[in-house]
């Protein structure tokens, strides 16, 4: 059965899970994703959708991981000039801004 990132968050949540939603908000240049690409994460680290292509996605999910703890939603920022993207892999000239929230 194919789901949209946002069932799968509903099923989970349904299934007591704890979950966490991150969304685009803004991009800059040559972006993988468009504002609005989504992947949510479960408590487990499970996740669904996609932010940036795979390039990012694994940072994603550690900072997931720390919002469903603290329950503190943040934003996290990717590009070229930010070191921590180059280790993450998004070496495609672009710039991404995500948004990760914990959902109850």
């Amino acid at each position: 059965m194919d789901h949209s990132v946002l069932e799968t968050a509903a099923d989970w949540l349904g299934e007591k899970r704890q979950v966490a939603l991150a969304t685009v908000i803004e991009t800059w240049g040559s972006a993988p994703q468009p504002i609005g690409s989504q992947l949510v994460i479960d408590g487990d680290g499970n996740f669904m959708g996609s932010v940036s292509g795979g390039c990012v996605e694994g940072a994603v999910i550690t900072d997931a991981l720390d919002v469903m703890k603290t329950g503190e939603p943040r934003i996290l920022d990717f590009g070229v000039a930010d070191e921590t993207a180059w280790k993450v892999g998004l070496a495609c000239g672009g710039k991404i801004r995500v948004y990760v929230e914990p959902l109850l």
